[in-house]
C-alpha cells in the first residue's frame, strides 16, 4: 500500500489549511487503495482569523494543535518526517500555507520557506518520488524549485508572483492536474478558482490518481 504524507496549515481557510481540501485529500487518497499520515510544523500561527467575520482575533495559537483538529487528533509535528517511509508528500492550501508554511502571504516573490516544510520537499524530491500540492502551495514549490511547472489556476497576481520566483506558470481550470516531469511535481487549482465542494473533490481525485499513476510508471 502506497503511502502520502499530508503536510497541514493549521484549520481554517483563512488563517490554516483549507478544510475540505484538507479532507477531501485524505478521503480520494483512501478511495483510491493506499494510506496517508498527516503532519505540521510544531509552531505559532502567524495570526487568528475570525471566520464569520474576516477579523483578525486578539489571541494566538500552534499550527500543529490546529492541525490535529483536522487530523482527528493523529498527527505528528514535521519534523519527525523521514522520506524513506513515504512514497509521496502532498500539500492542501488554505492561507495558512502562504502564512505558516511560507510567508509569500506578505512578502510574495521574496518569501522564505518554513525549514522544516522546505527540508521535507527537497528529500522526498531528492528521492525522486512525487509531491501534490493543491490552491496556493504551489507557491512553495515555485520558491523552493525556481524553474518548474505549476498553477495556481488563473489568478494573474499570483501567476505572475510565480513567475517572478523563476516557475512556469501554466492555466487552469477544475479539476485540471498540471505536472512537471521532470520534478515529479503534480498541482491544481482548487479553491483558487471559483469553486464547489464537488469540484474540489474532482481535483484531489485527479491530483491523488496521477500521483499513484506516476509511482507505477
Amino acid at each position: 500500500m502506497k503511502k502520502f504524507a499530508i503536510v497541514l496549515a493549521g484549520c481554517g481557510v483563512f488563517d490554516g489549511a483549507e478544510i475540505h481540501e484538507a479532507t477531501l485529500t485524505m478521503l480520494s487518497i483512501k478511495k483510491q487503495g493506499a494510506d496517508y499520515v498527516v503532519f505540521a510544523p510544531d509552531i505559532p500561527q502567524y495570526h487568528v482569523i475570525n471566520h464569520v467575520t474576516g477579523e483578525e482575533m486578539p489571541e494566538k495559537r500552534n499550527v500543529l494543535v490546529e492541525s490535529a483538529r483536522i487530523a482527528r487528533g493523529n498527527i505528528k509535528p514535521l519534523s519527525d518526517f523521514i522520506a524513506d517511509d513515504f512514497d509521496a508528500l502532498i500539500f492542501p492550501g488554505g492561507f495558512g500555507a502562504a502564512k505558516n508554511l511560507c510567508d509569500f502571504a506578505f512578502k510574495g516573490p521574496d518569501c522564505t520557506i518554513n525549514a522544516e516544510v522546505e527540508s521535507s520537499v527537497r528529500a522526498i524530491a531528492d528521492q525522486g518520488k512525487p509531491i501534490g500540492a493543491l490552491c496556493i502551495s504551489p507557491v512553495i514549490m515555485a520558491k523552493i524549485f525556481g524553474e518548474v511547472d505549476l498553477t495556481i489556476g488563473q489568478d494573474p497576481g499570483t501567476s505572475e508572483a510565480i513567475e517572478n520566483m523563476g516557475a512556469n506558470h501554466v492555466m487552469a481550470g477544475h479539476g485540471d492536474v498540471v505536472v512537471d516531469k521532470e520534478r515529479n511535481l503534480f498541482t491544481t487549482p482548487c479553491y483558487m478558482l471559483d469553486a464547489a465542494i464537488v469540484q474540489i473533490a474532482d481535483s484531489t481525485d485527479n491530483i491523488v490518481k496521477a500521483m499513484l499513476e506516476s509511482m507505477n510508471d
